[in-house]
């Protein structure tokens, strides 16, 4: 992708709303908080502990928006603990530049490797860093600095006793994420019925994964109908995709395949139906027709085979969802299942208890080609160069342009380019709103302080449906906040303008200068993603060869570590598309056709995951011979495609040819399963098999193409502007 073409997609990005349930009661609660601390501090101090105590519940409350499955009110008390913290260091520090600037880059750093731990924490320490910045002008004092501190901390404890006291969709979060993954595989089941071999993305499996993970104190009072639905979806994903296959399921026309697409059909019903019920915490009832559809009559049903032992167990697994539906949200604790605690459920660490998850995450980041270290490296140089910049220009606040730097950049370079942009289109409104305000009303600190209130709420109302909107509210709260101080407006909006630019700038300077590209790192994502998939096909066919639980274990723990490369893969190659970079290692061809190829391959493992061996099923040493060539296959492929070498599928070829039909036919859907992975793999050798002369051809041939389309694309986008 070009330049311009880039900055194209980074704008239509940056200004695009996105489609997403506004949360308003979520939002009153928040500007609530802002409301009490701005009103209590305003009656009981002056307008800079109302400035101090308006940034940490303002902050604090934008904390519990982030998409987290932690409880609000923890997330709210640590934000408002991080920020009084960062205000006082900062004083200490504050009096000459020779010492503020290196604490400045050192605390950057520090937010910037917090996105090793995740979003939520990495966006919650960049807003300590705007803490920092803002609240060191307000102190006279070291005692003056505790107070404001304590302000500051004031506002999260208000924001987190709010949340205590009105609580809004308890565990909201855990029952979308339940909801979202039963609905993701009602709507895989009604595309099977139309594409047989339609693609599944496994995320809404993985984020309610991750929303199962509970404290010790979360577990005791998790609502029953948390406890068991998600395994029920994990169960019924491979078991659909296995009655739609017309090579291991029901045939590909005829009675049959009109009977797959009325169970099909039915399941999506009954799993939207669940769906529903969990989301609302309210019983529902399944549609008449569909419970008819899911009687299974053994004397005359059409479908034969291993097509009849899926729709046999897809009806088992959607009895189970019936009842789901129609229980609704059960009264009562989670009953406690016997066995060992680690056994019961995901552990989920305390905030106490989280010191050596963090370290063990910023271990891993600590390398050269880390986007996460990268990132902190240009947090530690920009907020300081910033803050310089800043301070020599004849304007004041100077802490507007490092704000606007820490607050814009992310690990990767879209969405660092399309936060500039959108926070200068944000700002830009928001000024301009704001000034016509505050012209029309005339100085006046408790109305001000009201409209900061209405900016705030509606700043967090719209924080999920594009950061450019929010963004403006922010803006306008900001210049509220500054004339309840008795600031200025003349000088404040475009001292806010110009620096907030120069923020964005410097921002997007830095990633030039110093990237984080993805497109070079395609090469080894794809090959964790192959090894990773090779272990989870090697664990499913040693669960065919020998059903036992230890082997039932080991192929539920590989395809866990599969999704897990397949979502890092996907992460990497999405932002790859949007990068400006010349394809190195991979094409973007050879990277989609590698990219179907493997999931093609762990199809079919699923496919064979989703008809499981019977209890009383022999021993199958072709089926664990196949594993074994095929594990140390992939294995072998993956440093081949790390190292720019063609892959190879020795091994792989000398079993399956040596298998004998007797053990296929005792199971054909295994045999079945390891001719549609021996073809994907085939596949996958054709995508990435190049010689470097070819590869370098493709490479200048594609880059000619996306020039060409660039171009194409402005003359198209020229003669529209001159037509209009």
């Amino acid at each position: 992708m070009t330049w311009l073409r880039a900055f194209g997609e980074v704008v239509r990005s940056a200004l695009t709303i996105e489609e997403t349930r506004l949360e308003p009661l979520l939002a009153l609660r928040a500007a609530a908080g802002v409301a009490i601390v701005i009103g209590s501090t305003l009656w009981l101090a002056s307008p800079a502990y109302a400035a101090s105590a308006a940034l940490g519940a303002y902050s604090a409350g934008g904390a519990t928006f982030q998409r987290t499955c932690r409880p609000r009110k923890v997330i709210a008390l640590g934000a408002g603990a991080g920020l009084a913290l960062s205000t006082f260091v900062g004083y200490l520090a504050a009096g000459r530049l020779v010492t503020f600037l290196p604490l400045l880059a050192v605390w950057a750093f520090v937010a910037g490797m917090a996105w090793a731990v995740g979003s939520t924490a990495g966006i919650v320490a960049a807003t300590t860093v705007g803490s920092m910045l803002v609240t060191i002008t307000l102190p006279t004092s070291v005692w003056r600095a505790l107070e404001h501190a304590g302000v500051i901390a004031l506002g999260g404890v208000a924001q987190a006793v709010l949340i205590l006291l009105f609580p809004i969709r308890r565990w909201g979060a855990h029952r979308d994420a339940l909801a979202d993954a039963l609905a993701a595989v009602a709507d895989y089941a009604r595309r099977l019925r139309h594409d047989p071999t339609a693609p599944f993305r496994p995320e809404p499996l993985m984020s309610a994964r991750d929303a199962a993970a509970m404290t010790p104190s979360q577990a005791r009072t998790r609502p029953a109908v948390l406890h068991g639905p998600r395994g029920l979806a994990e169960r019924i994903r491979p078991v659909v995709a296995a009655l739609a296959d017309p090579d291991v399921g029901a045939p590909a026309e005829g009675p049959g395949r009109d009977r797959a697409r009325e169970l099909l059909d039915a399941a999506a019903d009954v799993l939207d139906t669940a769906a529903r019920s969990i989301r609302r915490g309210t019983p529902a009832e399944v549609p008449a027709e569909s419970a008819d559809v899911l009687r299974v009559d053994k004397d005359h049903e059409v479908l034969e085979g291993p097509a009849r032992e899926a729709a046999e167990q897809l009806v088992e697994l959607l009895g189970e969802a019936m009842k789901i539906a129609r229980t609704g949200d059960e009264r009562g604790r989670t009953p406690t299942p016997p066995g060992p605690a680690d056994a019961r459920s995901l552990v989920r660490p305390t905030m106490f208890r989280l010191a050596p998850v963090i370290i063990r995450a910023v271990r891993r980041e600590l390398r050269r080609d880390s986007p996460v270290l990268r990132h902190a490296i240009r947090l530690a140089v920009v907020a300081p160069l910033g803050y310089l910049l800043a301070t020599r220009l004849p304007l004041g606040h100077a802490y507007w342009a490092p704000i606007a730097s820490v607050m814009v950049m992310r690990p990767d370079f879209h969405r660092t380019y399309a936060r500039a942009v959108a926070r200068l289109a944000g700002t830009l409104a928001g000024v301009a709103l704001a000034t016509g305000m505050v012209q029309a009303l005339g100085p006046s600190t408790h109305v001000y302080g009201v409209l900061a209130v209405v900016s705030a709420g509606l700043s967090y109302t719209l924080i999920r449906t594009g950061y450019a909107y929010s963004q403006c509210f922010t803006a306008a709260y900001a210049v509220f906040l500054l004339g309840m101080g008795g600031q200025a407006w003349e000088q404040a909006v475009p001292e806010r303008v110009v620096l907030t630019l120069l923020g964005g700038a410097l921002a997007m300077l830095a990633y030039v200068l110093f990237p984080a590209w993805e497109t070079p790192r395609l090469p080894s994502r794809l090959a964790d993603w192959l090894a990773a998939n090779g272990r989870y096909a090697a664990a499913v066919l040693r669960n065919h060869a020998e059903p036992t639980r230890e082997h039932h274990a080991d192929m539920r723990r590989a395809l866990l570590a599969s999704r897990e490369a397949g979502a890092a893969w996907q992460e990497s190659y999405d932002r790859a598309r949007q990068e400006p970079v010349r394809p190195r290692g991979l094409t973007s061809r050879e990277a989609e056709e590698a990219q179907e190829a493997l999931k093609g391959f762990g199809r079919a493992a699923m496919l064979m995951e989703g008809q499981p061996p019977p209890a009383d099923s022999r021993f199958v040493p072709e089926s664990k011979r196949f594993a074994e060539a095929l594990e140390a296959d992939t294995a072998q492929a993956a440093v081949n495609v790390r190292e720019h070498r063609n892959p190879e599928w020795r091994r792989v070829k000398e079993v399956l040819h040596a298998w004998d039909g007797a053990a296929g036919g005792r199971r054909p859907v295994v045999r079945r399963g390891a001719e549609l992975q021996k073809r994907a793999l085939d596949d996958l050798a054709t995508a990435v098999s190049r010689t470097p002369l070819e590869r370098d051809v493709d490479s200048a041939r594609e880059e000619q193409r996306l020039r060409a389309a660039g171009e194409a694309e402005g003359d198209g986008s020229g003669l529209a502007h001159r037509g209009g």
